[in-house]
């Protein structure tokens, strides 16, 4: 296939982006996304030009990395599929693909199409853990837990906390990403001690790092790569509820 990219360029956070226009050659539709884009990068080096940057690492849809905005949205025209697994065989030959970066106020772009996404691991980082020491290591099924809890909170967990869902929001908001945080540990009995400051500093993170409030659009949900439901935002609402009963900081 022969493909027109445009591509978001920008120097730095400091500089002015703006769209260039690239052209690309004899793409196999097997290759995955990533791999046209470093075939794009082998033919600037060859020209002389600075290769586009971009965010990758593991490639198989498991780090969250490959964060791109492909055609108007986030990690492209399939559901449910992370940018490096998006093949291009889903294009056609002569499309042109318009390629940005994730757009939000709280993900500055560093270059061209890589943004700091550190605002994620500062929520994380705020109570996103269960920080209760148990000692040894106990087994696996010492705590029972049903299996309907037990799928729950797996469903919960498989968040790769790749910024979709942010990038996808017309307000900006991480509420999915910190409700499928909140909700993997406040279904599991270890998550239950710190449950209530849990919520508060997490919220509470979330809305110092300037991101937007949930208006339950949906579109968050409907880009995530890897299928968050919107009843976690449910769920976080009630324990952030739950946590204000009782609560000196709410």
């Amino acid at each position: 296939m022969n493909l027109t990219l445009k591509v978001w360029r920008q120097k730095n956070f400091q500089s002015a982006g703006k769209m260039e226009t690239y052209q690309v050659k004899d793409i196999s539709p097997e290759m995955s996304f990533l791999e046209m884009m470093d075939v794009l990068n082998e033919d600037l080096l060859r020209q002389g030009i600075d290769p586009v940057a971009f965010d990758h690492d593991c490639r198989e849809g498991i780090c969250g990395m490959c964060s791109l905005y492909i055609n108007g949205r986030a990690h492209g025209p399939e559901r449910g599929t992370t940018t490096c697994q998006l093949h291009m065989r889903k294009f056609s030959d002569g499309d042109t693909i318009t390629i940005e970066p994730w757009r939000a106020g709280p993900f500055p772009v560093l270059k061209d199409l890589c943004v700091d996404r550190s605002a994620m691991d500062r929520i994380q980082q705020a109570g996103g853990y269960i920080s209760v020491n148990t000692g040894g290591v106990p087994d696996a099924n010492e705590i029972p837990i049903p299996k309907a809890i037990a799928d729950k909170a797996f469903d919960a967990a498989t968040c790769i906390q790749c910024g979709a869902c942010v990038a996808a929001c017309k307000n900006g908001s991480a509420m999915l990403f910190v409700s499928a945080k909140v909700s993997q540990l406040a279904l599991l009995p270890q998550g239950k001690v710190e449950r209530k400051t849990r919520v508060e500093n997490m919220v509470a993170q979330m809305d110092k790092e300037g991101f937007g409030a949930c208006t339950n659009i949906g579109s968050c949900a409907a880009e995530c790569p890897v299928g968050i439901s919107l009843e976690n935002i449910a769920m976080l609402n009630r324990e952030y509820i739950n946590a204000s009963f009782t609560s000196e900081n709410v």
